[in-house]
């Protein structure tokens, strides 16, 4: 996995339309290019390189390294490639904010649209699976804002989504290449932007296995049982492990929404790690 040197500060430069307008041209031109040399699949594979895509973005012409060069990219990809998107067999879904609620509508748009022979739900199953990695997974307190997912005609894709840590004021970058992914649960990343940042709980790194083996086990036993076993561990830390303690009371935070969640998952059965990570509710509070 390819990993960059920094995080990217989130309140970058503001980007006037006149360069906006210049980066939709040139940085659509570059990709044209790419594709016309080496075919559609290697864009995926550059656009998964954090470093080939930072770079992208400053000769295109927004040389600051921030936040804002991930969105003003991909949105200035997104419009460039529209007219020539058949032409080229390379397709974007997806944006900021709420554009990247509509990831799964554009894929099936486009696939209507041009008729191309791809695996619909297998595609959106990727958007939906990348961003629930990056957001519940991998918990290292950015939280996914902008998703963008670029595939083929032959049904190849690659994300490039971008997190926020509202705290600290900087953002994250996540790339993914579909060609890599064996596993969604188990290092599925090409590469990420940002340098380690306090705690982090990693649970698709493959240290992580009996974690995620227990954490299936654990939801596929009774919540009641559970739920007593978390309100005795709740008092419980470091030294104090070794000591009684004998509070009035232990109370489990957010033990209202842990034993709703406990329930669902309880009549799920989920059987491996990947089907509880996709189940609703499973991951951090939003």
């Amino acid at each position: 996995m390819r990993t960059g040197v920094a995080n990217l500060p989130l309140h970058g430069h503001h980007c006037p339309r006149w360069l906006f307008d210049r980066m939709v041209k040139l940085s659509a031109a570059i990709v044209e290019a790419v594709v016309e040399e080496h075919g559609p699949e290697e864009v995926l594979k550059r656009m998964s390189d954090p470093f080939w895509f930072q770079s992208l973005g400053c000769v295109a012409g927004f040389d600051w390294h921030s936040s804002g060069l991930t969105t003003v990219l991909c949105g200035a990809l997104k419009e460039g490639l529209r007219p020539r998107q058949r032409y080229l067999g390379l397709y974007i879904a997806g944006g900021k904010a709420l554009a990247s609620r509509k990831t799964p509508r554009e894929i099936e748009e486009y696939t209507d649209n041009f008729s191309l022979p791809v695996d619909v739900p297998a595609l959106q199953y990727a958007s939906r699976m990348s961003a629930k990695v990056d957001n519940s997974a991998l918990q290292d307190g950015f939280q996914i804002y902008h998703h963008n997912f670029f595939f083929t005609g032959r049904g190849s894709w690659a994300v490039v989504q971008q997190g926020m840590n509202g705290e600290n004021g900087w953002a994250r970058r996540y790339h993914w290449l579909g060609e890599g992914v064996s596993d969604f649960v188990e290092d599925p990343h090409a590469g990420i932007c940002g340098s380690p940042s306090g705690d982090i709980l990693n649970m698709v790194a493959a240290d992580s296995a009996v974690s995620r083996r227990a954490s299936v086990y654990l939801a596929r036993e009774r919540p009641e049982d559970v739920l007593k076993t978390l309100k005795r561990l709740s008092s419980m830390s470091g030294d104090a492990l070794r000591k009684l303690s004998l509070p009035r009371a232990h109370p489990v935070p957010n033990a209202s929404r842990i034993e709703k969640t406990l329930a669902r998952l309880y009549d799920l059965r989920p059987g491996s790690y990947r089907d509880l990570l996709s189940s609703e509710g499973w991951g951090r509070p939003r």
